[in-house]
């Protein structure tokens, strides 16, 4: 349900393959987690200015948990992408098989369905918070908490937009959009192997995971399906189950599925 009422998206679904960009433009600013990364980014705001006001917090130490939060958000993203998001244990247990389905599968088996492409808040929002909580928590106390928080939130909102822009067929006038794009895109397309960030490849670099030419990577069987396939679907079926079976036991892709 949306904050502010009912949205396109109470009606229909989106398709970043079939969206202009201003048509994009509408669907993030009426989605509803982004309507609540909204209201929670006043809230901390709001939080943030009482600190100083009222509480005498040390603007330097909000500067230091929001240069922090800045900085540890990118090699927080790559862990939890690589080894969360592309590891091979959360769709082993039925319990935890809807979840990868929801968080990672459905994107890259139709990587254009925005519905998937944006993060699940009730995922996203405890990972932010459990993150930047604790690091603004350390270094200045409750009102830095809040302001580490707050860039989190922050910085999440930018990530969405810029992975929408990487999946839209626009070509952006900005050379570091054009960047992260074609990077992005070759991990949807050539290898998912790699290429892990979204905004920020320096983790990629640092872990070698980094590859800037697809035309010098091995291009993987595996990047629709992340690995979920085969003897695997059979011996953990129940993201299987959930999402529809071809003929020959793999995953139908959504793209098929919606048309």
């Amino acid at each position: 349900m949306a904050l502010f009422g009912r949205t396109p998206w109470s009606d229909r679904k989106y398709f970043l393959d079939k969206m202009t960009l201003r048509e994009l433009v509408w669907a993030y600013v009426t989605y509803p987690a982004i309507q609540a990364y909204g209201l929670l980014s006043l809230v901390g705001l709001a939080v943030v200015i009482q600190g100083l006001t009222a509480w005498g917090t040390s603007a330097s130490a909000l500067a230091v948990a929001v240069a922090a939060t800045i900085l540890i958000y990118p090699v927080v993203w790559y862990l939890l992408h690589r080894f969360v998001l592309h590891g091979r244990w959360l769709y082993r247990y039925p319990q935890t098989a809807a979840l990868w389905k929801r968080i990672h599968f459905d994107h890259h088996q139709d990587p254009h369905d925005l519905g998937v492409l944006f993060g699940a808040l009730s995922t996203t929002l405890p990972t932010i918070l459990a993150v930047t909580i604790p690091l603004g928590w350390l270094i200045g106390g409750p009102t830095a908490a809040a302001a580490a928080a707050t860039t989190g939130i922050v910085t999440t909102c930018f990530y969405e937009f810029c992975h929408c822009i990487q999946h839209l067929p626009f070509t952006p006038k900005w050379a570091f959009l054009r960047r992260i794009k074609r990077h992005h895109l070759a991990h949807h397309f050539h290898s998912e192997q790699g290429n892990y960030g979204i905004t920020n490849f320096f983790w990629d670099r640092v872990f070698g995971t980094f590859y800037p030419d697809a035309k010098q990577f091995p291009r993987s069987e595996t990047v629709f399906n992340l690995g979920y396939t085969g003897a695997e679907t059979a011996r953990f079926p129940w993201v299987a189950l959930l999402s529809g079976l071809a003929a020959d036991g793999s995953p139908v892709p959504r793209r098929v599925r919606r048309e």
